[in-house]
């Protein structure tokens, strides 16, 4: 606990024509918290069905109430390629995360 990790996820465009507006999800591993403040990074704190920014994320507490999401909260983590990939094309994203 309290190790400091930089995850690298490498991609690449696998078919035959480009693509346009991709996007490469990861899962955050159970026993990481992201301590990245990519502005081009998306998170998600519900497996992947709702996507923002962290500062912008709420969760409901037991009491009825609401909390803002922390890193420990995200369950996946997102970039969105809008420029075309071409056929063959890689490249290589990364968040840094700390282990809990």
């Amino acid at each position: 606990p309290g190790d400091q990790l930089i995850v690298i996820v490498e991609w690449r465009n696998e078919g035959r024509a480009p693509v346009k507006d991709v996007a490469v999800t990861r899962p955050v591993p159970r026993s990481a918290r992201i301590a990245s403040d990519d502005p081009a990074m998306q998170v998600s704190i519900d497996g992947g069905a709702h996507w923002g920014r962290l500062d912008d994320m709420w969760l409901p507490t037991p009491l009825g109430g609401s909390r803002r999401a922390v890193a420990g909260d995200v369950t996946h983590v997102r970039w969105l390629l809008s420029d075309a990939v071409p056929p063959g094309q890689s490249g290589r994203l990364s968040y840094r995360a700390t282990v809990q």
